[in-house]
């Protein structure tokens, strides 16, 4: 529903601002029952600005790029680093298999990219972030390991779901600024009458997947959560030949299985 947006960064902003109207009412609930105290707010702030990034260069990279190509890499290198910079920073162990899935990764994320200019990219590596979509896929990779390191920590001290509300809020707020000075009010009007009830769901289905994956980071390490939220990337890549009808790519489809199973090895590791 973001790719089909007439512009992506003001339809991610309008989904943050609708869901945090709608479910005003479950946050008061939830801060209610579950009071909320300092270091927990620290990782709020942390994740409120790592996000506001996030939904800024995803936005970009779908209106530069394919689905199909920009959401296997953006949500590929989450997994791919997330496991390292745990064992560095919050001393999660990672086992064996778990490296040999590191390294699926990384061959499948430069399998979708290069697929077709493989004599290019042997002379140059960097030929793969040629493109304005793949840059902005590689730099919301990147920020997605670090909020996943950041959520891991605060859920630690808030409720998952309340964690999750302080997020949707904050990042509205703070991409407020940028919005309107990058696009302006008429641009918010143009995108919520042209697509309110899209808007609407994605708002609702962002703070439901994330919330259930904040949930799963206050149960397991996560090293093995955040690759293992990453089995839709194969179906990402399906969606956007088939329903969004962009250009069919042996590539694209071995890359995402790379990666999956990647995933999957993580996933598995003990």
């Amino acid at each position: 529903m973001l790719k089909r947006a007439d512009d992506p960064e003001v339809f991610a902003w309008c989904l943050l601002a609708v869901s945090s109207v709608i479910l005003a009412p479950v946050g008061v609930l939830l801060f209610s029952f579950n009071p909320v105290g300092f270091p927990g707010m620290w990782f709020v702030l942390a994740t409120i600005i790592l996000h506001t990034f996030y939904f800024i260069l995803l936005g970009r990279g779908y209106a530069q790029g394919d689905l199909s190509l920009v959401y296997p890499v953006a949500r590929g290198i989450g997994p791919m680093l997330t496991p390292i910079l745990a064992v560095l920073f919050i001393n999660e162990t990672i086992e064996s298999l778990a490296i040999v899935g590191i390294v699926s990764i990384i061959f499948g994320i430069y399998t979708v990219s290069w697929w077709g200019n493989f004599h290019q990219v042997l002379r140059n590596p960097l030929f793969v972030l040629g493109s304005g979509g793949m840059r902005y896929a590689v730099l919301t990779g990147f920020t997605i390991t670090a909020y996943s390191i950041v959520d891991k920590e605060g859920v630690g001290y808030i409720q998952p779901f309340l964690y999750m509300y302080f997020l949707t809020i904050g990042s509205a707020v703070f991409l407020i600024p940028y919005i309107l000075s990058r696009k302006g009010a008429d641009a918010v009007k143009t995108e919520w009458r042209a697509n309110s009830i899209s808007i609407t769901m994605s708002g609702l289905l962002v703070f439901a997947a994330y919330g259930l994956v904040l949930t799963a980071f206050s149960l397991s390490r996560v090293s093995y959560v955040a690759p293992a939220r990453e089995v839709g990337i194969v179906v990402g890549v399906l969606m956007g030949m088939y329903v969004l009808k962009e250009p069919f790519g042996v590539g694209r489809l071995l890359g995402s299985g790379f990666v999956v199973c990647g995933v999957a090895m993580i996933a598995m590791s003990p």
